[in-house]
Protein backbone atom coordinates (compact mmCIF):
# COMPACT_ATOMS: atom_id res chain seq x y z
CA UNK A 1 0.00 0.00 0.00
CA UNK A 2 1.45 3.51 -0.98
CA UNK A 3 1.64 5.69 1.96
CA UNK A 4 3.53 8.67 0.08
CA UNK A 5 2.68 11.35 -2.47
CA UNK A 6 3.45 13.30 -3.95
CA UNK A 7 1.77 16.84 -3.82
CA UNK A 8 2.15 20.69 -5.01
CA UNK A 9 2.10 23.14 -1.85
CA UNK A 10 1.33 26.96 -2.53
CA UNK A 11 2.80 28.46 0.78
CA UNK A 12 3.51 32.87 0.34
CA UNK A 13 3.14 33.02 -3.31
CA UNK A 14 5.77 30.19 -4.29
CA UNK A 15 4.42 26.50 -5.49
CA UNK A 16 6.54 23.65 -3.95
CA UNK A 17 6.48 19.84 -5.29
CA UNK A 18 6.73 17.57 -2.32
CA UNK A 19 6.97 13.51 -1.87
CA UNK A 20 5.03 13.29 1.53
CA UNK A 21 3.94 10.49 3.69
CA UNK A 22 -0.13 10.88 3.69
CA UNK A 23 0.05 11.45 7.75
CA UNK A 24 2.48 14.27 7.73
CA UNK A 25 1.02 17.49 9.22
CA UNK A 26 0.79 20.75 7.63
CA UNK A 27 3.10 22.19 10.62
CA UNK A 28 5.85 19.76 9.72
CA UNK A 29 5.97 19.98 5.90
CA UNK A 30 6.01 23.74 6.25
CA UNK A 31 9.01 23.76 8.82
CA UNK A 32 10.94 20.48 8.42
CA UNK A 33 10.48 20.12 4.31
CA UNK A 34 10.34 23.85 3.25
CA UNK A 35 12.01 25.95 6.07
CA UNK A 36 9.29 28.06 7.01
CA UNK A 37 9.61 28.31 10.63
CA UNK A 38 7.24 30.99 11.60
CA UNK A 39 4.44 28.35 12.48
CA UNK A 40 5.44 27.24 15.98
CA UNK A 41 5.03 23.76 17.13
CA UNK A 42 3.58 24.58 20.61
CA UNK A 43 1.29 21.97 21.61
CA UNK A 44 1.17 19.57 18.78
CA UNK A 45 -2.44 18.48 19.49
CA UNK A 46 -4.64 22.30 18.26
CA UNK A 47 -4.97 23.67 21.59
CA UNK A 48 -2.79 26.95 21.68
CA UNK A 49 -2.56 28.42 18.46
CA UNK A 50 1.47 29.04 18.14
CA UNK A 51 1.09 27.10 14.85
CA UNK A 52 -1.86 28.87 13.04
CA UNK A 53 -1.50 30.06 9.13
CA UNK A 54 -4.38 31.15 6.60
CA UNK A 55 -5.14 28.22 4.44
CA UNK A 56 -7.33 30.25 1.44
CA UNK A 57 -7.46 33.05 3.78
CA UNK A 58 -8.89 30.90 7.12
CA UNK A 59 -6.98 29.99 9.68
CA UNK A 60 -6.40 26.80 10.83
CA UNK A 61 -4.16 25.13 13.30
CA UNK A 62 -1.61 22.99 10.73
CA UNK A 63 -0.50 21.16 13.52
CA UNK A 64 -3.77 19.18 13.10
CA UNK A 65 -4.08 19.52 9.20
CA UNK A 66 -2.68 16.92 7.04
CA UNK A 67 -0.26 18.49 4.14
CA UNK A 68 -2.19 16.23 1.81
CA UNK A 69 -5.29 18.00 2.54
CA UNK A 70 -3.62 21.45 1.82
CA UNK A 71 -2.69 20.35 -1.39
CA UNK A 72 -4.50 23.33 -4.08
CA UNK A 73 -5.06 25.67 -1.42
CA UNK A 74 -2.82 29.22 -1.08
CA UNK A 75 -1.21 28.69 2.36
CA UNK A 76 0.07 32.02 3.62
CA UNK A 77 2.64 31.72 7.08
CA UNK A 78 3.54 34.62 8.96
CA UNK A 79 6.39 35.13 6.69
CA UNK A 80 3.77 35.72 4.02
CA UNK A 81 2.06 38.01 5.91
CA UNK A 82 4.22 41.65 4.83
CA UNK A 83 4.50 42.67 1.05
CA UNK A 84 7.62 43.96 -0.68
CA UNK A 85 9.28 43.85 2.82
CA UNK A 86 6.52 46.19 4.41
CA UNK A 87 4.77 45.49 7.32
CA UNK A 88 1.07 44.51 7.20
CA UNK A 89 -0.47 47.52 9.26
CA UNK A 90 -1.58 44.40 12.22
CA UNK A 91 1.99 43.96 11.93
CA UNK A 92 3.35 46.90 12.55
CA UNK A 93 0.59 47.72 15.52
CA UNK A 94 1.88 44.59 17.31
CA UNK A 95 5.47 46.03 17.36
CA UNK A 96 4.44 49.45 18.27
CA UNK A 97 1.95 48.40 20.84
CA UNK A 98 4.21 45.32 22.68
CA UNK A 99 1.67 42.68 21.34
CA UNK A 100 4.09 39.87 22.00
CA UNK A 101 7.12 39.28 24.31
CA UNK A 102 8.72 35.87 24.42
CA UNK A 103 7.44 35.92 20.93
CA UNK A 104 6.79 32.41 20.65
CA UNK A 105 3.17 33.00 19.84
CA UNK A 106 3.30 35.85 17.65
CA UNK A 107 3.27 33.92 14.26
CA UNK A 108 -0.22 32.24 15.29
CA UNK A 109 -1.47 35.54 17.04
CA UNK A 110 -0.51 37.43 13.55
CA UNK A 111 -2.45 34.59 11.21
CA UNK A 112 -5.48 34.73 13.37
CA UNK A 113 -5.61 38.21 13.56
CA UNK A 114 -5.90 38.41 10.18
CA UNK A 115 -7.84 35.81 9.44
CA UNK A 116 -10.87 36.67 12.19
CA UNK A 117 -10.66 40.19 10.85
CA UNK A 118 -11.25 38.97 7.89
CA UNK A 119 -14.10 36.81 9.40
CA UNK A 120 -15.57 39.47 10.67
CA UNK A 121 -15.73 41.72 7.58
CA UNK A 122 -17.23 38.42 5.95
CA UNK A 123 -20.34 39.32 8.96
CA UNK A 124 -19.27 36.13 10.64
CA UNK A 125 -20.49 35.94 14.45
CA UNK A 126 -18.75 34.68 17.11
CA UNK A 127 -19.89 33.27 20.55
CA UNK A 128 -19.94 36.55 22.05
CA UNK A 129 -22.03 37.89 19.34
CA UNK A 130 -25.86 38.86 20.81
CA UNK A 131 -28.05 38.91 17.40
CA UNK A 132 -26.56 36.02 15.32
CA UNK A 133 -29.49 35.96 12.73
CA UNK A 134 -28.69 36.51 9.18
CA UNK A 135 -30.65 39.34 9.29
CA UNK A 136 -29.04 40.95 11.85
CA UNK A 137 -26.65 43.65 12.45
CA UNK A 138 -22.81 43.15 12.56
CA UNK A 139 -21.10 42.91 15.61
CA UNK A 140 -19.42 45.64 17.25
CA UNK A 141 -15.78 44.66 17.05
CA UNK A 142 -14.96 45.58 20.79
CA UNK A 143 -12.61 43.96 23.54
CA UNK A 144 -15.00 41.22 23.65
CA UNK A 145 -15.18 40.06 20.70
CA UNK A 146 -11.66 40.37 20.02
CA UNK A 147 -11.01 38.49 23.00
CA UNK A 148 -13.49 35.33 21.89
CA UNK A 149 -12.53 35.53 18.10
CA UNK A 150 -8.73 35.22 19.11
CA UNK A 151 -9.58 32.79 22.29
CA UNK A 152 -7.60 29.85 20.14
CA UNK A 153 -4.55 31.46 20.31
CA UNK A 154 -2.84 31.09 23.97
CA UNK A 155 0.21 33.40 25.12
CA UNK A 156 2.23 31.82 27.91
CA UNK A 157 3.26 35.61 28.69
CA UNK A 158 0.49 37.14 29.20
CA UNK A 159 0.16 39.97 26.22
CA UNK A 160 -3.57 39.92 26.16
CA UNK A 161 -4.30 43.72 26.44
CA UNK A 162 -1.88 44.46 24.32
CA UNK A 163 -2.70 42.01 21.20
CA UNK A 164 -6.73 43.10 21.82
CA UNK A 165 -5.36 46.45 21.72
CA UNK A 166 -3.20 46.15 18.34
CA UNK A 167 -6.31 44.05 16.99
CA UNK A 168 -9.09 46.89 17.96
CA UNK A 169 -6.42 49.74 16.20
CA UNK A 170 -6.07 47.90 13.48
CA UNK A 171 -9.68 47.49 12.83
CA UNK A 172 -10.58 50.77 13.66
CA UNK A 173 -7.68 51.93 11.13
CA UNK A 174 -9.43 50.03 7.68
CA UNK A 175 -13.02 51.06 9.52
CA UNK A 176 -14.46 47.70 10.09
CA UNK A 177 -15.41 47.96 13.78
CA UNK A 178 -18.69 48.24 13.91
Amino acid sequence: MTTRSTISLRVNDVTHRLCLDHRRTLLDALREDLGHTGPKKGCDQGQCGACTVLLDGRRVVSCLTLAVAAEGAEITTVEGLAADGELRPIQEAFVRLDGFQCGYCTSGQLCSAVGMLAERAAGWPSAVTADVSPDGPVAELDAAEVRERMSGNLCRCGAYPSIVHAILETAARDGVTG
